[in-house]
């Protein structure tokens, strides 16, 4: 063991995010370290932690200006908490702040720390915008000048297209294409309908919906910029008006900005520790971190979809703790898109693809579907890309600490580079 002599338990005591905004709205004009502070703040008023040293606080951004190097260290300084606490930046795309839970986590039942934050943020609004590469290379030419001419003579070369500004591209390396048109050959493959995806879209915002009107989320998301609710839920939405819309990333396509998440700002953290830590300080325990599992596939070569990672951690999480897929209350898988919910759980279904390509003895099986995003999930809440995984711990430990009869949930998030994320979270 690096520091204690057994594994403990890692307690989840609470988390918080601020709301949810499409992009270019209510945070057009915040950073990610204004978002990211916002969350700590209230994370550390919430729990009395001000003058505290917390052993760490990991979490990260996808999208950053160079400028946010140190983003989480700076955010801390801006909290209450004890100047000494660190500050720990780590990215893994959209699985970043459940990769950030998973750090923590380990750390806590190593022994190493006994209480820590986990979090996430993304501002699509303040994403960098940057000059092209020609441009960069003239600039640091002249700066390397000696002379006078040597600095001068670079300048010669510019040309009208340096000045073109670079937006940031969600696309993969690899294959050139975005995650959308990524996403639209999985659903080719799998065969999953329009239909289908839509009817999983209008679930999501009637559930997330409901569970704010019922105040699930009064607790879990604090005000921020005069925003006091997501403001991408559609209560009034229908499977009319779905229909209605035109495909998003090929003319004979099924994906839709109805049934894929949109372009969200917005950050959340979570507050971890171990039980004797929440004990001293009378805070309840919500539930407890168990397992957690990180896989990625060869979509590059495209023998597996861009997003079909959690098809194989899933598995592979479930023989470490012993479980069957059916052997939980609540299933909070990410809807990156409604057609990649829909793959995964059409993989785990078939027996053929779970013994061929899983290397398992049969079918993982279905789930019930009842038991799935009962709160909504990100194709209505939205998807700030590093902070969907706190977001999600916070409200399924909250979920499990409510429901007397509940033992354990499943968290799978997908991610960019063929990556997913998964854990297991118990009462």
């Amino acid at each position: 063991m690096l520091v204690g002599p057994a594994v403990r338990r890692v307690a989840i005591v609470g988390g918080l995010r601020i709301p949810f905004a499409r992009a270019y709205t209510a945070y057009a004009s915040a950073s990610n370290q204004d978002m990211l502070t916002a969350v700590l703040r209230s994370l550390v008023e919430r729990y009395k932690l001000q003058g505290e040293r917390l052993g760490d606080v990991a979490a990260g951004a996808v999208i950053k200006h160079t400028r946010d190097y140190n983003l989480v260290r700076e955010s801390v300084l801006s909290t209450g908490l004890d100047p000494q606490t660190p500050g720990l930046d780590l990215q893994r795309a959209c699985g970043t702040s459940l990769e950030a839970a998973l750090d923590v986590g380990s750390r806590i039942a190593l022994g190493q720390i006994e209480v820590g934050i986990a979090g996430g943020v993304d501002s699509i609004s303040d994403a960098p915008i940057v000059y092209p590469r020609s441009y960069q290379q003239l600039l640091l030419k002249s700066y390397r000048g000696r002379t006078a001419w040597q600095r001068i003579a670079p300048w010669f070369g510019l040309r009208p297209r340096d000045f073109r500004p670079v937006a940031p591209a969600v696309v993969e390396p690899r294959t050139g294409l975005s995650m959308g048109q990524s996403t639209e050959i999985m659903a080719r493959r799998w065969q999953i309908s329009r239909t289908d995806q839509d009817l999983l879209a209008y679930d999501s915002h009637l559930k997330a919906a409901a569970a704010w009107r019922a105040g699930f989320y009064d607790d879990l998301v604090v005000e921020y910029q005069g925003l006091k609710s997501d403001n991408n839920v559609r209560a009034d939405t229908s499977l009319d008006k779905l229909g209605k819309l035109k495909p998003s990333f090929a003319a004979d396509g099924t994906l839709t900005a109805g049934n894929s998440t949109p372009l969200t700002d917005g950050a959340s953290a979570v507050l971890m520790a171990s039980p004797e830590w929440a004990a001293k300080r009378n805070l309840p325990v919500l539930a407890y971190l168990r397992y957690g599992k990180v896989w990625a596939v060869d979509f590059a070569s495209g023998r597996e979809g861009l997003l079909m990672a959690p098809a194989y951690a899933v598995p592979a999480m479930l023989r470490d703790a012993g479980l069957t897929l059916q052997d939980f209350d609540y299933y909070e898988i990410h809807e990156a898109f409604a057609a990649q919910v829909l793959c995964t759980l059409k993989a785990w279904e078939s027996a053929d693809y779970c013994r061929h390509t899983l290397g398992l003895p049969g079918a993982l099986g279905s789930i019930d579907r009842s038991k799935l995003n009962v709160k909504g999930g990100s194709v209505a809440l939205g998807h700030p890309f590093a902070a969907t995984g706190t977001r999600i711990v916070a409200g399924l430990a909250k979920l499990l600490a409510a429901d007397a009869n509940a033992k354990r949930g499943l968290v799978s998030v997908c991610t960019a580079g063929g990556m997913g994320v998964t854990a297991i979270i118990e009462r």
